[in-house]
């Protein structure tokens, strides 16, 4: 059977001494990797926890969160990522509604379980990771004390039907639980190497198993660097699920936030050969790093980098060019996926850089009009994104209504809407045009904030940006947004300059008519644009 738990164990006996996982001095092996899962999970079955159990994972990025997470799958138990920047309303609904049994989390963060424990009736166990003081929870168990009080679990049968599930950010809504039937959602990322390989797909843990140390007898470990968050899709199933499955070595960074400088010191440190980006975001500050640095005369050492991996925001070709300036061996992917599904990709080297939002479509992915049938190449059409297979998601966990809307038939066959409408060009490829519940509504034409914030980030004093629509008599929604400055501007643009230099890129209807300056354009962790906050910051601004 296929899974992660099955292959990751079967890696504790073949690869026992091979590191896994890295951080700062800390390693950890393949055999460390399954003995601290064992534990744990050890300690889950005593209280009950097992078979489709949901355990909370409350952390910043750590060897152990990516311990428990295995240790969930030992037990075909259901991990569960929780947003470390949730406050107490927001964890409290989280961890209610994926009805947590079961939560490990950082003492740091402890304070805000300490408020919200006694609402969650189904709450068994709590397990601190000490990341600083104990935060003194009553019932509160240490991490190390679990790990010195239990002998690991045995392994067990699974099934390839049990579910994976990973919670969304929200951006459309309450948080939601995607659930996947884990056999197949392991199959899918094993496809990311057979298919490159030209073979059939893999039928047995055996073969992976000789497969990875084939690679590794050829090209040594492979070596994966998540910049962003595990507690998103694109750090954990890019950065640590995908290298792991070939027994590569998973290395995390030690500060809270992205610090592009301490990346490539790590890059160096570790012959890191895959970084796993989320767009503009993380690749903009990686540019500026790697020019400060090379102006000293003594570059970064990137030679290592093979890949780099990008999902989940916008990666213009601009900042590409920027990054094969100084690093042109270097092959980006830039993924079009989201936690209900990937859609499409596009590969980019220093010969070979495809427009912004430009992608290869997947033969399983299309795109529809309004009225369910598929877009046209090269008409112009606008529809929505809809991908297909066996990787489609079973549903959002408790709200049927809303796994209705996203995942549903056309023609008997049963596709994914996550949400992005493109258009389809006449050889096919794919323009990614922005997320549909985004969109801005003036005088009847829908302008896609992604596209204007490409646009206003081509200004060579503007570091980021994020548009959004507000209220307006005249048009319904009027185009404003929220800009940061670049770092080493001595002569800042005014927001008139700003709607000037944007009228060179796009038609008038789309130029923002006001753009407010910010210190730092507001986003998650994990790179993606938090308009809820830009629009906050802009409303103040001009109140």
């Amino acid at each position: 059977m296929l899974t992660f738990a099955n292959i990751f164990e079967a890696y504790a006996d073949e690869l026992p001494a091979v590191t896994a996982i890295v951080q700062g001095d800390t390693e950890v092996t393949w055999a460390q990797f399954d003995d601290q899962a064992g534990r744990l999970a050890s300690l889950f079955k005593a209280n009950g926890i097992g078979f489709d159990s949901k355990i909370g994972m409350f952390m910043y990025n750590c060897p152990e969160y990516l311990t428990t997470q295995y240790a969930g799958f030992k037990l075909r138990a259901v991990p569960v990522n929780v947003n470390y920047r949730y406050l107490d309303d927001e964890l409290l609904y989280l961890l209610d509604n994926a009805d947590c049994e079961a939560i490990v989390f950082h003492s740091s963060l402890g304070d805000r379980i300490a408020r919200v424990r006694d609402r969650l009736p189904k709450l068994k166990l709590i397990i601190e990771v000490l990341d600083g003081p104990s935060a003194n929870i009553s019932g509160a168990l240490s991490w190390q004390q679990v790990q010195t009080d239990h002998q690991p679990v045995s392994r067990q049968v699974r099934a390839r039907d049990d579910v994976y599930m990973l919670y969304t950010g929200g951006t459309t809504g309450m948080p939601k639980g995607v659930m996947y039937s884990l056999g197949i959602f392991t199959e899918g990322f094993l496809a990311f190497y057979s298919t490159p390989m030209g073979r059939a797909p893999f039928t047995s843990v055996e073969e992976i198993v000789q497969t990875a140390k084939g690679m590794q007898a050829v090209g040594g470990q492979g070596v994966a660097m998540p910049c962003c968050p595990l507690m998103h899709g694109t750090g954990v199933w890019l950065g640590a699920l995908l290298p792991h499955l070939m027994a590569g070595k998973v290395v995390l960074s030690e500060s809270r936030s992205f610090d592009a400088h301490e990346m490539f010191q790590t890059v160096e440190k570790n012959a890191v050969s895959t970084l796993v980006i989320v767009g503009d975001a993380f690749a903009r500050p990686m540019v500026q790093a790697l020019r400060e640095r090379a102006s000293t005369g003594t570059p970064y050492d990137t030679s290592s980098v093979t890949t780099i991996i990008s999902s989940g925001a916008m990666f213009s070709a601009e900042t590409k060019q920027g990054i094969f300036e100084y690093m042109p061996t270097t092959m980006v992917m830039d993924v079009l996926g989201s936690s209900e599904g990937g859609m499409a990709q596009t590969i980019a080297t220093k010969d070979n850089i495809s427009n912004t939002a430009k992608f290869g479509a997947m033969p399983n992915m299309k795109v529809f009009a309004p009225d369910d049938t598929e877009v046209v190449p090269g008409s112009g059409v606008q529809g929505i994104v809809g991908v297909s297979g066996d990787g489609v998601p079973r549903g959002y966990y408790k709200d049927p209504g809303k796994s209705d809307k996203t995942f549903r038939e056309i023609n008997g066959v049963r596709y994914s809407f996550p949400g992005d409408m493109a258009t389809v060009e006449a050889d096919g490829s794919v323009t990614l045009l922005g997320r549909g519940s985004n969109c801005i509504n003036t005088a009847g034409e829908k302008v896609f904030p992604e596209e204007v914030e490409e646009a206003v980030k081509t200004h060579p004093a503007i570091a980021d940006c994020l548009i959004f629509g507000i209220p307006d008599e005249r048009f319904g929604q009027r185009v404003v947004g929220v800009a940061s400055l670049a770092s080493g501007v001595t002569s800042a643009p005014t927001s008139d300059d700003v709607v000037v230099f944007t009228k060179t890129k796009l038609s008038s209807f789309k130029v923002p008519r006001q753009i407010v300056f910010v210190d730092l354009t507001p986003r998650a962790p994990n790179g993606k644009a938090d308009y809820a906050t830009a629009r906050k910051l802009f409303e103040e601004d001009i109140s």
